[in-house]
């Protein structure tokens, strides 16, 4: 392990903000990793993934710790499923694509989003009808200031829409080594009901989808919707979609009777933020190096030399404008730094 002064992580970070690390170190085992928390005890850590959920705001005056632990393996299988482990610094996409390719089902509907393994349970990732605690068995942690591990079962991690207990209760306690999904075999439950997954398979004039076709079809509405991070930098979608009452819904509903929604619950209804920032004027907007993806209103967009700042700026400038407009609060997924 070779600790770097200064470093900088641009390409660590798929906004592709210019930002400074105090100290940088790449770990690739678990040994490794308790090592540089043990002989770093009382310095400021910031542990980094995978970068694609985050906005770097300012330089990061820390130890930089860069999860990079690699591999993937079977634990155990049965006739109709199968138990997958994979580390943490696999990248997410990669993964999914290697159990489609052995005819593991459960994760082709979340292909190609960006971010490594680690950090799935932490934000609960989904798109398509699916999340990953549909599949999620358990996942390894090191304790940070006692370098334990703490193995958390689904039903510790207190999911919810993009929450867990790693950005709550649990928040900067842990690290994430590894991740343990249970897949199927045989008897797949394909899901094409979200979004425009059957319109996508019909096109393709596909009736009977396999795994393979869903993750493809998947694959094909991000492209055409969500900008590669290698070719404009961004951090995928910036806003969750809000959940609203009922009776809030019923009342913005009058007044705008055009609005998607998706009802949730007996008391909930998920209104889609990307459809707020679109009708309030956002969707294609530039400001500067900052500005919204023209194809996608949720998709904040980096075009080459903003700053963290700026598009933090334009963020609150789309939260005020949808909540004056709408009533409606929207909150960032990403993180902010």
């Amino acid at each position: 392990m070779q600790i770097k002064e200064n470093f900088s992580l641009k390409k660590y970070n798929t906004f592709g903000i210019e930002a400074k690390a105090k100290q940088f170190v790449a770990v690739h085992s678990q040994n490794e990793l308790k090592s540089i928390l043990e002989t770093h005890k009382n310095d400021a850590k910031f542990i980094l993934g995978g970068g694609s959920n985050m906005l770097l705001t300012q330089d990061i005056n820390a130890l930089v710790i860069h999860i990079d632990l690699r591999g993937k393996r079977i634990l155990k299988e049965d006739e109709d499923s199968v138990w997958v482990e994979s580390q943490a610094g696999e990248e997410w996409h990669e993964l999914v694509l290697w159990t489609i390719d052995q005819n593991f089902g459960g994760l082709e509907n979340m292909s190609l989003i960006p971010g490594n393994v680690g950090t799935t349970p932490v934000q609960n990732i989904g798109a398509y009808g699916t999340e990953i605690k549909d599949t999620f068995v358990s996942c390894d942690a090191m304790n940070i200031a006692t370098q334990e591990m703490k193995t958390f079962i689904n039903s510790d991690c207190n999911f919810g829409y993009r929450e867990s207990i790693f950005k709550n209760e649990a928040k900067d306690q842990y690290v994430i080594s590894s991740v343990v999904f249970k897949l199927t075999k045989r008897n797949h439950k394909i899901n094409t009901s979200y979004g425009d997954i059957t319109k996508e398979l019909e096109k393709n004039n596909i009736v009977t989808p396999s795994l393979k076709d869903v993750s493809n079809a998947v694959i094909a509405i991000r492209q055409s919707k969500l900008p590669d991070p290698k070719e404009l930098g961004n951090s995928g979608s910036f806003f969750k979609n809000p959940i609203i009452s009922k009776e809030a819904f019923e009342k913005v509903h009058a007044l705008h009777p055009e609005m998607p929604h998706y009802v949730i619950s007996k008391t909930d209804v998920k209104v889609p933020a990307g459809w707020l920032i679109e009708q309030a004027g956002f969707k294609g907007k530039r400001f500067g190096d900052a500005g919204i993806h023209k194809n996608q209103a949720l998709v904040l967009v980096n075009y080459g030399n903003a700053t963290g700042q700026e598009i933090l700026n334009v963020s609150k400038d789309i939260q005020e404008t949808v909540l004056n407009k709408f009533g409606i609060e929207i909150e960032a997924e990403v993180n902010v730094i």
